[in-house]
């Protein structure tokens, strides 16, 4: 079935105007020194989508991660060393994924470029690439970050926002990237794909606090859904079952504004969602995107941009990793 967006074309005059005044970013930037790169990534995300959807809503995820902590510059990829636990294997990043095909399409690109093409700039294609083909929005990618050489699990915990934050911490997580309340609001509609683990969420069936076990913003129904997904945890079992639930009950596989409407109906997944709204700062937010598909659409478009250039590393600052998980020797 082909999705609203399939064939629009997003062309935001408010994020290329933004773009070009970020200092050696610009769309187009390997047209000379790699003319290939932006089609390789697209190459390798659109096979590794048609044979499983759930890579979309991971390379978003690895994006807003990545930039979220040191700005994006890969660092999310590098590897631990002695020493030195790496982002990706903190308890923040629980359940990132997407780094094969990072892997795959840097692979491919130094063969035809080597030392050319950042591995923080295929991140951010992938992800372009991946909100292309799970909602048809399509967005130009201003290019020309460099690589990182610090990854810090520490940092990652700092910076990333929890599944338990009301929107006070969510606007001030936002806010110390230089992203608005709205910005906020319209990027946590990437969750209309994708999905979380039993334990980012179970404490809202079980025992949300002194008051009530169940969360009272959670729609009944949708509440006793959960349960059947994740079952009480024994107070004497150290672990217990941590599948992970779509966020998206409705279309779970297509990104779209139903998240929206979801929240309306009070089956938001986590805390953090379900938050957006009962509060009254951005009910209205919701709101509106939950009955504006396209608006919502092109300011997710414009937010992707933004978000791609918190804290660069441009110009000689930074490297171009041969390895993505290495810094260079």
């Amino acid at each position: 079935m082909a999705y609203p967006f399939t064939c629009l074309t997003i062309f935001l005059a408010t994020f290329l105007s933004y773009s070009a005044k970020v200092a050696s970013l610009q769309v187009g930037f390997y047209r000379k020194t790699c003319p290939s790169a932006e089609a390789i990534v697209e190459s390798v995300v659109s096979q590794a989508y048609a044979n499983d959807s759930g890579i979309a809503p991971a390379l978003i995820r690895l994006h807003f991660h990545d930039c979220f902590v040191r700005g994006c510059d890969a660092s999310v990829l590098l590897n631990s060393v002695p020493g030195n636990v790496a982002e990706k294997d903190g308890p923040a990043n629980f359940g990132v994924q997407g780094f094969e095909l990072i892997d795959e399409a840097k692979a491919k690109i130094e063969a035809q470029c080597p030392n050319t093409v950042s591995c923080a700039d295929i991140i951010a294609f992938a992800a372009r690439d991946g909100v292309s083909r799970a909602g048809g929005i399509h967005y130009a990618v201003p290019s020309g970050r460099r690589d990182g050489t610090i990854s810090r699990a520490s940092e990652a915990a700092e910076n990333l926002p929890m599944a338990t934050s009301n929107v006070t911490v969510l606007t001030e997580n936002f806010a110390r990237k230089r992203l608005s309340l709205e910005e906020m609001v319209t990027l946590s509609g990437a969750h209309s794909i994708g999905g979380s683990h039993c334990s980012n969420f179970v404490h809202r069936l079980y025992s949300f606090n002194s008051k009530y076990s169940q969360d009272p913003s959670l729609d009944p129904a949708y509440a006793n859904y959960l349960r059947s997904q994740c079952p009480r945890i024994s107070p004497s079992a150290s672990t217990g079952p941590n599948q992970v639930v779509s966020f998206d009950p409705t279309t779970p596989d297509r990104l779209d504004n139903h998240y929206y409407k979801n929240l309306e109906k009070h089956k938001g997944l986590l805390f953090s969602d379900q938050v957006l709204w009962t509060t009254p700062s951005t009910r209205k937010m919701v709101k509106n995107n939950a009955d504006h598909e396209n608006l919502w659409a092109r300011k997710f478009a414009a937010a992707m941009v933004r978000m791609g250039s918190i804290e660069l590393l441009t110009g000689t600052r930074g490297e171009i990793r041969k390895n993505c998980h290495f810094v260079n020797f």
